[in-house]
């Protein structure tokens, strides 16, 4: 433990607050996941750390340890809200295969038709680059020009527009890459014309009685956990301020179908793990969460289907890398020092939400190790049998 760290400790108890949602069956096994999370934080490092655990159409378990704001000493509780990162993508393509089902697009639709310019590897010009190819980062295109905006990859406006794209043919590889998204979510703006963040309100968040959003301005900000990025070199925690910009200025200035990066379709959703995991429900169960259908059985199967060759489907992988001899489906999220994770079993209808707003812990196979080791807990206390 970090001396700064270990001091936080000293004047803060660590604190557990648990929803009313946790069922009989969970109550013996809280003390051991309690315990067991108090030592992945210890070894660590970690700031605070929410959980939660579906089965079915049930959270069965819901919890929050540490502190949401380490200045002020503010514990953390299940009511707080995280800018989730790259989670966040999900929600893009959920919003895009539901004007798919409504006829307005295709996932073969090429991108060049949908987004207004020219979207083309210079290297393969002849090789469309479809919206599949995009929702599964095997478009060839990467962010070596930036993704705040479309401009870097329009030959219009950007004149190093061609670096945007790999030298291989658009549909043979992946790289993740968060301009596909940003892209994604113009697009959307674009058919539907809805603004992206009020068209997932309106589609998504409020159908399944969810409170989050894209829009800073429009969530109530008493409720964000500060996020801390953590510096090896000097083993230290700085907030990161800047997670949570409201970007009053441009949004004043909006121009739809265009502006529609600053609300990061890509990373940009804020949401507590307990509505988080209501949402991850929804896909568990193929499109309907507590009888509120979001996506079609069809859809929801689409975009858990691999179609890149680790696994990536549309906004969602597939993992044996987790939890190990178990398949999971879902997805991860890191930027301003948060790590994310959402990750669920389709055939036996069981899910885990994990979020932290600060760790000192390094990825290892791409994830997380406080949040791996906390889902592996959650796995053998609550749902192994």
């Amino acid at each position: 433990m970090t001396p700064m760290f270990k001091a936080l400790w000293q004047k803060a108890t660590l604190t557990a607050v648990a929803v009313t949602t946790v069922t009989f069956a969970s109550y013996g096994q809280a003390p051991k996941i309690e315990a067991d999370i108090q030592n992945i934080m210890q070894a660590y490092d970690v700031v605070g750390l929410s959980v939660a655990v579906v089965k079915k159409d049930n959270i069965i378990y819901a919890n929050s340890f540490g502190l949401k704001d380490a200045e002020s000493q503010t514990p953390l509780t299940n009511n707080d809200l995280f800018r989730i990162a790259s989670i966040s993508k999900s929600f893009t393509a959920t919003s895009l295969q539901q004007l798919a089902e409504a006829g307005k697009l295709s996932l073969n639709d090429d991108v060049s038709n949908l987004v207004g310019f020219k979207v083309r590897n210079p290297n393969y010009p002849e090789k469309v680059i479809t919206l599949r190819m995009l929702l599964s980062h095997t478009s060839s295109i990467n962010d070596s020009q930036g993704y705040f905006t479309l401009d870097t990859i329009d030959p219009a406006k950007n004149p190093d527009w061609a670096m945007c794209y790999n030298n291989y043919e658009p549909g043979t590889r992946y790289e993740y890459c968060n301009l596909n998204f940003n892209m994604g979510g113009t697009i959307l703006e674009k058919l539907s014309g809805e603004r992206f963040d009020q068209y997932v309100k309106h589609h998504i968040l409020d159908p399944l009685g969810l409170y989050g959003g894209y829009n800073v301005d429009s969530l109530d900000a008493s409720r964000f956990v500060t996020l801390y990025a953590y510096n090896p070199d000097s083993s230290s925690f700085s907030p990161s301020l800047s997670a949570y910009a409201p970007r009053r200025q441009e949004i004043r200035s909006y121009v739809m179908g265009y502006s529609t990066p600053i609300f990061s379709p890509t990373g940009g959703m804020k949401i507590s793990a307990t509505d988080l995991a209501k949402y991850m429900a929804m896909h568990l169960n193929k499109g309907t969460y507590k009888g509120t259908r979001i996506i079609s059985k069809k859809s929801a199967k689409q975009m858990q289907k691999k179609v890149a060759d680790n696994g990536y489907g549309l906004a969602l992988t597939t993992t044996d890398k987790l939890i190990p001899g178990v398949k999971l489906t879902g997805h991860t999220g890191s930027a301003y020092g948060l790590y994310s994770a959402m990750f669920f079993q389709p055939k036996e209808k069981y899910g885990f939400v994990v979020i932290t707003n600060g760790c000192s812990a390094p990825e290892s196979d791409e994830y997380n190790k406080a949040l791996a080791a906390a889902i592996n807990s959650l796995y053998q206390n609550l749902i192994k049998e």
